[in-house]
């Protein structure tokens, strides 16, 4: 396979998971708004091939249905972003030239990285955010934290965020640094509270690790396409 074929291949996978992430986990809407955004925004991803969107929004809103009747647990949700990517991976399978056909072709070189740096982000921080809240979710009654309401989702994208971005741009030792602050910030309580301590920890590792995983990940696929 040369290497043209692969990057017409990326570039729809990356249009198609591009429209998927903002609508299925930046939006917050009933799933018939998801599935009109979704429809748009591949359209809009691969410039035309409205048969590939629409296909792919069909899929996504039928994994999204299936999904509600799941129990709510990390397997199960980590089962169905898989299942969103299989939905993907189909479209791409049908059609895989769907983007280097439509009206962005051309921009390929310009719109491949920020595409790729786009999704990664927000596979880093937005999918991180449920699978570490499931992950935690057995010991969170025993911890007994108390905090702001949805302080500990909004900490866990900022610091998922800081992350993948310290490892995109080549400094990840700075991430000891955000580990000592939060350490330091978490003293306290940690402290005192040996079930707090270990929920602490492991929420943080699993945070952390999450976001190390995209990062190096995102970083080694935008090394092999240059």
């Amino acid at each position: 396979m040369t290497d043209t074929v692969i990057d017409t291949e990326i570039n729809t996978a990356l249009a198609l998971t591009l429209a998927w992430l903002l609508a299925f986990h930046l939006l917050r809407a009933p799933l018939a708004l998801r599935a009109v955004v979704v429809l748009a925004l591949g359209w809009a991803a691969l410039g035309g091939a409205v048969q590939v969107a629409a296909a792919a929004a069909l899929g996504h809103i039928a994994v999204a249905l299936v999904s509600k009747q799941l129990p709510a647990h990390l397997w199960s949700y980590l089962g169905t972003q898989a299942a969103h990517l299989a939905v993907i991976l189909a479209a791409l399978l049908w059609m895989p030239d769907a983007f280097a056909s439509g009206l962005w072709a051309g921009y390929a070189p310009l719109l491949q990285p920020p595409a790729l740096l786009l999704c990664g982000l927000m596979a880093a921080t937005l999918l991180g955010g449920p699978a570490v809240g499931l992950l935690m979710a057995p010991w969170r009654a025993a911890a007994q934290i108390e905090g702001l309401d949805n302080a500990g989702r909004i900490i866990g994208l900022m610091e998922r965020a800081l992350i993948y971005l310290m490892v995109m741009i080549g400094e990840p030792t700075g991430i000891g640094f955000l580990i000592a602050a939060k350490s330091i910030l978490r003293f306290e309580t940690a402290s005192r509270d040996q079930k707090a301590s270990e929920y602490v920890i492991i929420g943080t590792l699993a945070s952390f690790g999450w976001a190390l995983a995209w990062g190096f990940g995102a970083q080694s696929l935008l090394a092999v396409l240059r």
